[in-house]
């Protein structure tokens, strides 16, 4: 090799090195970008939760039904093409006969009110401004390591945070009532990413030769989209809890505070959260399952066995066990409702120490890349 070649490869090689560092720099500020983003997010859905109202259906439903003079009212009666049409007093329905439960959704954060909805469109919009950016901090964190950005904490986690606004806004997308979720969501993905850029750093490296496979790539992204969604449902089920105490607190004449009232009133019924948390967990579950599979079949890949109950795989066992005892509970009479979800929160703690605990405090194979 001549002094020239070597030179010319000299080059190249800087060239490259100075090339990925810039894309780190470039991946580091999108993602400040994306949580600058994410915080006028937060204070616009702080602002659709208190400047929206009580809705007006609300409002009407309790004036309706808070008199026995206003129960009697009378039917009305109208013209109709020449003739007349007796028109029952509309009925609306608030609680069913005691010892069950037909409550109505609640408007959500904005409350019925123009300006709450208002708010929340703009939180909206820069939720989904956020998240392209994040995307942009993923993608470029990617080519500054020249491979999937899940090689260790760091770069999980802001995929992570990443996917669970993913799924949030595609739920938005196809029109199901999930709104209520966007400030919850944002405020942990901001705290998500701040314990990212602060604790968890790590500046761009390569992979260690036991993550040399494809199977990063189906294993890794199957693992954080399952934990994306189970976030979103262990939501729901907490949500799920408060709601059914107030509902409670009221089928049993009691009288809940001002707050919880008009924070509660807004979000969906029990009925109507407990049912969104068991269909998402029910629908990632089989996903999940999968995600250990091909863990196994790496591990046999990567160290020549497929199980050896290291200290991930079996938490990510334990976790599929929960979820696995969660979803017979809810097929089970006795075990449905409270039960089940605490059931299902218990699922999402072992997955978070699954991920946390055990990478941080818990040596074993997967220990690899430090944080």
């Amino acid at each position: 090799m001549t002094l020239a070649t070597a030179n010319d490869l000299a080059g190249v090689t800087d060239l490259a090195v100075a090339t990925n560092e810039h894309l780190a720099n470039v991946s580091n500020t999108l993602i400040y970008s994306a949580m600058a983003v994410y915080t006028l997010a937060f204070f616009a859905y702080i602002a659709e939760w208190l400047f929206g109202s009580r809705s007006k259906v609300g409002r009407t439903a309790a004036a309706l039904t808070s008199t026995p003079q206003a129960r009697k009212a009378p039917a009305v009666t109208v013209q109709n093409a020449g003739g007349t049409a007796v028109l029952e007093r509309p009925k609306v329905v608030v609680r069913a006969a005691t010892g069950s439960r037909d409550v109505p959704d609640g408007p959500g954060a904005h409350g019925g009110d123009e300006q709450g909805d208002l708010y929340g469109r703009i939180a909206i919009s820069l939720t989904a401004l956020a998240f392209v950016v994040a995307v942009g901090g993923v993608v470029a964190r990617a080519a500054s390591v020249q491979r999937a950005p899940w090689g260790n904490m760091y770069e999980f986690n802001i995929t992570f945070s990443t996917v669970a606004v993913g799924v949030y806004l595609a739920l938005l997308a196809l029109k199901k009532n999930v709104r209520w979720l966007g400030l919850f969501l944002i405020t942990t993905v901001l705290l998500d990413l701040g314990v990212a850029v602060t604790v968890l750093y790590t500046a761009s490296d390569q992979l260690v030769p036991a993550l040399h496979s494809y199977w990063l790539y189906i294993h890794v992204s199957t693992a954080i989209l399952c934990g994306a969604v189970f976030y979103v449902g262990a939501v729901g089920t907490l949500l799920y809890l408060f709601k059914d105490s107030y509902e409670n607190k009221l089928a049993n004449g009691g009288r809940p505070g001002r707050f919880a009232t008009s924070f509660l009133e807004r979000l969906p019924a029990s009925a109507s959260l407990d049912k969104f948390s068991y269909r998402v967990n029910a629908a990632v579950f089989p996903l999940w399952t999968f995600t250990i599979i091909a863990g196994a079949i790496w591990a046999g890949d990567a160290w020549g066995r497929y199980w050896g109950w290291d200290p991930k795989e079996t938490w990510a066992f334990i976790t599929w066990v929960a979820y696995a005892c969660y979803l017979h509970a809810r097929a089970t009479a006795g075990w449905k409702g409270r039960k089940a979800a605490y059931i299902a929160l218990i699922a999402f703690a072992c997955w978070l120490f699954n991920y946390y605990g055990v990478n941080i405090f818990v040596s074993g194979k997967h220990s690899y890349a430090g944080v």
